[in-house]
């Protein structure tokens, strides 16, 4: 039965989630099973998300997504499905011009790969993501100022400030300015509130024109705030009403609703400090615009990336040349924080190409991202290393779910320089550090 409503609870060390929610009918795919027999397939809870614990005092729990590559590492080609089958919700005949814009740092990669599949419909849709990490303009202002375009605020995240940047072709920000449809994509929406603070910064900030938002996301929580309910301090009025004069849309793989109940007595608990916008001392090496402005083409500085990789595995592995078929049995590609994109193209490329040999020289490439998150162990993380981060901040950074040993090649790769990693990562003789600029190794 299409849509049927499901419920369930989830038990955590500070309380229990209770979650209502349905599959998507319109996200049925076709698949063949073992007799041959076409059948018909959609995601369920357990495909897209486990649970965890926050380290954070503003909300307790943590919905871990098992198919965006940023906790749980996963195989490119299932990150790219779910790009692919978020991206076709959106409907044709859009008013343009269209503006897809995603959320630091957890759906950066989501929205280019959501940006990227639609462009076979709009190929005039610029992406613009949201940053932690203030960008210096060395021509003008270096702070960076003159190209910020607004800041808002995550109410429930671990780090709440973002920044928005505006272009600096005269044509692109004519076009930004000018959009009529905001696509709005994040892993998960579990108020609203974010999608009505981002709308309203940048309207405030010249986006005067738009006429359509849609929210894009994996899963969208948020739903029982769509249905009418008397006022009431306990829920937000729902989104037709607060994004008043704009026509509002939503879009997800799986929906529901989540009631939060403490536990008695939790133990207090400290966040690390992790909520800065600053640009750090580590400087940022040019890998191209992959949406930190708004861009047309997010993969314009995938080639020389890849081609630095493949340098640096050629000295990393004492070749003389890059040989795909001299890759390792398992190899695991990790983004940094922001930087993921760029990074997931390239463990795609080495998942296409690993397919293209033969069963005993191919190879098994997951995905997955450094990341400012704390998150308690248990549940949907069962390891954790901590780390100082590579762009001199004096963060603590983390990578979840990965054991160092579990993999034959850990390809970090990083938009600061080589030797910036913490140590803990130069002291593992499997890691290759891809950087930008020079100090690869």
């Amino acid at each position: 039965m299409l849509n049927e409503q499901h419920s369930t609870t989830i038990t955590l060390p500070r309380g229990t989630l209770d979650l209502t929610y349905q599959t998507n009918s319109a996200t049925n795919k076709s698949v063949t099973n073992k007799n041959g027999v076409e059948q018909r397939d959609r995601y369920q809870l357990e495909d897209l998300l486990g649970f965890a614990q926050r380290i954070n005092p503003k909300r307790a729990f943590l919905f871990v997504s098992k198919v965006l590559g940023r906790h749980i590492p996963v195989a490119p080609s299932i990150m790219r499905e779910a790009f692919t089958d978020l991206a076709d919700l959106v409907p044709n005949d859009l008013p343009e011009p269209v503006l897809v814009i995603g959320m630091a740092e957890t759906a950066v990669g989501l929205s280019a790969g959501v940006h990227q599949a639609l462009q076979t419909r709009y190929p005039q849709a610029l992406l613009l993501n949201s940053t932690r990490h203030a960008q210096h303009d060395e021509s003008s202002d270096p702070n960076g100022t003159d190209s910020l375009l607004t800041t808002f605020c995550e109410d429930h995240s671990h780090a709440s400030q973002h920044l928005i940047y505006q272009s600096k072709d005269s044509v692109t920000q004519a076009q930004l300015l000018a959009s009529k449809t905001l696509i709005m994509v994040d892993d998960e929406a579990s108020t609203g509130n974010t999608c009505v603070n981002v709308v309203t910064a940048l309207r405030e900030a010249g986006l005067t024109q738009l006429e359509q938002v849609h929210l894009t996301t994996l899963v969208d929580w948020s739903l029982d705030q769509e249905k009418p309910h008397p006022q009431s301090d306990a829920k937000p009025a729902r989104m037709a009403d607060r994004l008043a004069g704009i026509e509002f849309h939503r879009h997800h793989l799986l929906s529901g609703a989540w009631q939060w109940t403490d536990a008695p007595n939790p133990e207090p608990i400290t966040m690390p400090s992790v909520d800065t916008t600053a640009a750090g001392s580590q400087a940022l090496g040019d890998t191209g615009n992959w949406g930190r402005f708004p861009t047309l083409d997010s993969t314009e500085g995938f080639a020389n990336y890849l081609s630095s990789f493949q340098a640096t595995f050629t000295r990393f592995d004492d070749q003389e040349n890059f040989d795909v078929t001299q890759l390792p049995k398992r190899i695991l590609v990790l983004g940094s924080n922001e930087f993921v994109w760029l990074p997931f193209l390239l463990a795609e490329w080495l998942e296409v190409e690993s397919k293209k040999l033969s069963g005993n020289t191919a190879c098994m490439v997951n995905f997955s991202a450094l990341t400012r998150s704390p998150i308690a162990l248990g549940g949907a993380i069962t390891t954790m290393l901590s780390f100082s981060d590579n762009y001199g901040l004096g963060m603590t950074n983390f990578a979840y779910n990965v054991e160092p040993s579990d993999w034959d090649l850990i390809v970090l790769c990083i938009e600061t320089s080589a030797d910036s990693v913490d140590a803990m990562w130069r002291g593992l003789d499997n890691v290759l550090v891809v950087g930008a600029g020079h100090g690869n190794s």
